[in-house]
């Protein structure tokens, strides 16, 4: 049986409340659980105590186990110091799209004809100069 230290939402619409359980892998989200290890308030501050609270000392015998956590509770263990996880580099995040850069190349090319034409002398103010 393949265990995982996950989340299962409660609370209401549009307030989110997540317990901290052992469940099975391939139990649903929020159906049956093995043991309750703490609660998730993503709506407190970060700072504040109640945010997040873990029994350490189930959660350290469950990942002795071999339970294995979801990265958000991965985010949980390593803050208690019960596991270290590894910071994650995605380089690629920051770029943008295709369409995001063909609409920039686009709006740069406009630009600079309305800056060539802007600066090309006309011929018929000339051709008027002259005469």
């Amino acid at each position: 049986m393949a265990l995982k230290l996950r989340l299962a939402r409660g609370g209401t619409k549009k307030r989110p409340f997540y317990h901290i359980v052992v469940a099975d892998a391939r139990s649903p989200r929020d159906g049956r659980f093995i043991e309750k290890l703490g609660t998730f308030n993503p709506l407190l501050a970060k700072d504040n105590e109640g945010r997040v609270v873990l029994n350490t000392e189930r959660a350290k015998h469950w990942l002795e186990v071999g339970a294995q956590p979801t990265d958000r509770v991965l985010r949980f263990l390593d803050t208690a110091g019960l596991t270290k996880r590894e910071a994650r580099n995605n380089p690629e995040k920051g770029k943008p799209g295709e369409k995001a850069t063909q609409r920039a190349e686009d709006k740069a090319a406009k630009v600079a004809a309305a800056e060539e034409a802007k600066n090309a002398p006309a011929p018929a103010a000339e051709e008027a100069a002259a005469e």
